[in-house]
Order: C-alpha cells, then sequence, then structure tokens
C-alpha cells in the first residue's frame, strides 16, 4: 500500500523528516534549495486542494494505467518538469515556511472525503486517496532530494 498524508503515522513521519531539513542542506540532485524547494511543495498542495489555480495540459500521464504506475509503483524520477505555476513562489523565513508547509498537508488530510480536489496538470482529475498519496510522494522524494 502508498503511504499516504491521510495516514496519522505517515504523516507524523513525514513532518518529522521536515524537522530534520536544515536550511542549507546540500542537494543530492537538481538545483533547488531547501527553501525554494519548501515554497514549491507549499505550492503543491495549495494547487491540490483548490488555492492555485494551475491549467492543465494533455499528457500521457492522464492515462490511469500510467497515472497508476507513476503514483504506486515507480519512484518519481529526478529532475522531471513541473508546472511553472509551481516554482515562482519566493522562499519566505525557514521557520515560517516549514510551519505552512505542515499545516498546509494537514489542511489537506483533513479534507479527505469532503474537500475540492483540483484536477492535477499533468495526470488530470484525481480522487483524494490518489491525491493524499501524491502529495506524500511527492514531498518525501523531495526531501529525500535533501538527505532527510
Amino acid at each position: 500500500m502508498s503511504r499516504t498524508i491521510f495516514d496519522p503515522s505517515a504523516r507524523a513521519e513525514l513532518f518529522a523528516r521536515i524537522d530534520r531539513l536544515a536550511p542549507d542542506a546540500p542537494a543530492r540532485w537538481g538545483s533547488f534549495t531547501p527553501p525554494k524547494m519548501l515554497a514549491h511543495l507549499i505550492d503543491a498542495v495549495r494547487m491540490a486542494v483548490g488555492e492555485l489555480p494551475v491549467p492543465q495540459r494533455r499528457s500521457f500521464l492522464a492515462n490511469r494505467i500510467v497515472r497508476y504506475l507513476v503514483l504506486h509503483v515507480f519512484p518519481f524520477p529526478r529532475g522531471a518538469p513541473t508546472a511553472r505555476e509551481l516554482l515562482t513562489r519566493a522562499p519566505g523565513n525557514w521557520a515560517s515556511d516549514v510551519a505552512a508547509l505542515k499545516a498546509i498537508i494537514e489542511r489537506a488530510s483533513a479534507q479527505k472525503d469532503s474537500g475540492t480536489w483540483q484536477p492535477h496538470p499533468a495526470f488530470g482529475v484525481l480522487s483524494a486517496a490518489d491525491w493524499g498519496v501524491l502529495i506524500h510522494k511527492h514531498a518525501s522524494h523531495h526531501l529525500t532530494q535533501f538527505g532527510a
């Protein structure tokens, strides 16, 4: 079973990893800094819950079989493209951004079955369960990028 933000223990483990992250940690790959990565993750979850509109783009990832494999089987590839809307936020104060990331993940997890989930720009319409897995997997991917 894939890890999800809807599982309290998986969410707590994710938050512990966020707390271990240092603002000056070197990247194992990619061009993000830890502060820029936090800003990116905040906006990615804001997109999921409908707070940040991001237009859909035609993508082979919207195919249900491909989407399932990417979300539940394969690891995220390093350097995968992302929506430019998720790269524009300037990092803020480190402690504030850490708190903001954890808060938006908590809000997303609280709306599991009652909230409005936006279509993903590449994957298309996702269920709440798929969003829970995607948010966890995306955050975990970037935390691993910095050794957390």
